[in-house]
């Protein structure tokens, strides 16, 4: 008997046991999941991520609500423009967003953050270079006609450009995520933009390009032989504007620099002030004022120049030998070089934008139609049927 109690006693001790050890297993798993909570490696604390998006477009990646993440989570972010609109930038609590004029760019998670999407609609406008013009349509795609020669007017396979700009013989387009394409001659260097990112807005000389970054410094490749790509010190800048073989910055504040050639006095733009837009031409600049009246320097042989009896003005154009300029009926007014009829605007109506080519003149109706005058030798004013709507 005693020993069936022994027996007995040993099987309810092993068995006692057993239950212990599972029961501290048990504890020892709760305990680390509890611990991998607390340290990050298995939930951590975690916050809440809000996304939203104005019309125009959506972010499609990781979508748009409320999202949980652990903190320190970088998260990606991704958006997608709707036909006709275009990406601007986040905004909210973008403090950890790694660039909030990128469309794809990550934020990183270290609190409760909200953050906005926001979109533009794209604005139709055209660009002349020396003997070519280019369209960019309200969906973003281009058009080209004139001298090919090159490949300038190669701008077919396009999409999601927000901004366009034509040189002597290159044109360039600014994408909606802040990145640059250009096709046409390209030996000086002038269409090595592919590496550019977070560019505002793109200008186009004879054999250099210009890009404004969102930061407000700018960029600039190509020929350099006057220093006219000698840009990397500007700050500040809200508005470039490229000519001949000179370039020019308006800042901020209404205040205007220039660098390049400046045999004409072109790039004497250093005691301007209350400018609102600018424009390089060929050897001389013109800038809009924000009481509607023009200034210009530079070359002024041909007339040019002579811009003081302008007023009303809300957008100025500047070509090889002309100027050219839009007033607030949106009637087109020019001066400079008449031989190709570049000069010859006055029956325009609703113009809402113009560009100055090298010898031919080109705007854009509030209906998006387009209109062309001057030289005509490539057919860089066969425009008669866009729509750029």
């Amino acid at each position: 008997m005693k020993i069936l109690f022994s027996s007995r006693r040993h099987d309810y001790i092993v068995v006692v046991n057993i239950f212990l050890i599972a029961v501290a297993l048990i504890a020892g798993m709760v305990g680390c999941v509890g611990e991998e909570g607390e340290g990050g490696g298995g939930g951590g604390i975690e916050y809440n991520l809000t996304i939203d998006s104005n019309s125009g477009g959506t972010v499609t990646t990781p979508g748009e609500g409320t999202f949980v993440y652990d903190e320190g989570t970088p998260v990606l972010l991704m958006v997608s423009a709707d036909v006709g609109y275009q990406f601007i930038n986040w905004s909210g609590d973008v403090g950890t967003v790694a660039n909030v004029d990128a469309a794809t760019t990550t934020i990183t998670m270290s609190g409760d953050y909200s953050i906005t999407a926001s979109f533009a609609e794209i604005t139709p406008m055209v660009a002349a270079g020396l003997n070519h013009t280019v369209g960019l349509k309200s969906d973003g795609t281009v058009v080209a006609v004139g001298a090919n020669a090159y490949g300038q007017c190669d701008v077919s396979s396009w999409a999601g450009i927000v901004q366009v700009a034509a040189g002597k013989y290159h044109t360039v387009g600014l994408r909606s995520n802040g990145s640059v394409v250009a096709v046409g001659r390209g030996d000086g260097g002038e269409c090595d933009v592919g590496t550019w990112t977070g560019i505002t807005q793109v200008t186009a000389g004879w054999g250099h390009t210009v890009g404004l970054k969102s930061d407000g410094t700018v960029v600039a490749v190509g020929q350099n032989n006057y220093g006219q790509c000698d840009v990397d010190s500007w700050t500040g800048i809200a508005q470039v504007s490229a000519g001949i073989i000179h370039t020019v910055g308006l800042k901020a504040k209404g205040t205007v620099v220039a660098v390049g050639q400046s045999e004409y006095g072109q790039c004497n733009v250093g005691s301007w002030t209350g400018i609102v837009q600018i424009a390089a031409g060929g050897y001389h600049t013109v800038g809009l004022k924000s009481d509607g009246t023009v200034v210009a320097v530079g070359d002024p042989s041909h007339g040019q120049c002579y811009v003081a009896p302008w007023a009303d003005i809300t957008q100025v154009a500047a070509g090889f030998l002309h100027t050219v300029g839009i007033q607030s009926g949106g009637t087109a007014v020019a001066t400079g070089r008449l031989d190709e009829g570049q000069c010859d605007v006055g029956g325009w109506p609703n113009i809402v934008q113009v560009t100055a080519g090298g010898y031919h003149t080109v705007g854009l109706r509030a209906n998006g139609q387009v209109v062309a005058t001057g030289k005509n030798d490539a057919g860089q004013c066969d425009v008669g049927g866009w729509d750029l709507n």
